[in-house]
C-alpha cells in the first residue's frame, strides 16, 4: 500500500467511524470516555488539530459541527442525557487508574 492508499484508507476509516456514532446517538460521550478514553469531543479536537496543522482555518466549533454533523448545542439538546451517578462514578474511577499507571513504582521492583 503507497502512502495515497494508505491516507484513504484512513480517511475512510474516519468516516465509517463519524457514520457509526452518528448511527449509534444513544451511546454518550461520557460512556466513550470510561470504555475507550475518547469522545466525540476528543475527535473534534483531534480533526481540527489536523486541519490546522494542514493550513485550513478551523475552529473547535466548526469541527464539532463536522464530527457530530450538526451545531454541538443542536446535537446537546436532542440526544445528551444527564449523566448518571453510576457513569460518573466510572468516569472518576477510570481517571484515577489512569493516574496511577503513570505514577513511578513505590514497590522497589523495577
Amino acid at each position: 500500500m503507497n502512502q495515497e492508499q494508505k491516507t484513504e484508507a484512513e480517511a475512510a476509516a474516519f468516516r465509517h467511524l463519524l457514520k457509526h456514532l452518528d448511527a449509534n446517538k444513544d451511546v454518550q460521550n461520557i460512556d466513550l470516555m470510561v470504555l475507550a478514553d475518547f469522545c466525540r469531543n476528543c475527535l473534534a479536537k483531534w480533526y481540527m488539530a489536523a486541519a490546522n496543522e494542514q493550513g485550513t482555518e478551523m475552529d473547535y466549533n466548526q469541527a464539532r459541527e463536522e464530527i457530530y454533523g450538526m451545531p454541538f448545542s443542536e446535537w446537546k439538546e436532542k440526544y445528551q442525557l444527564p449523566a448518571s451517578a453510576e457513569q460518573l462514578a466510572a468516569f472518576e474511577a477510570r481517571q484515577e487508574a489512569k493516574k496511577l499507571a503513570t505514577e513511578p513504582s513505590t514497590s522497589g521492583c523495577q
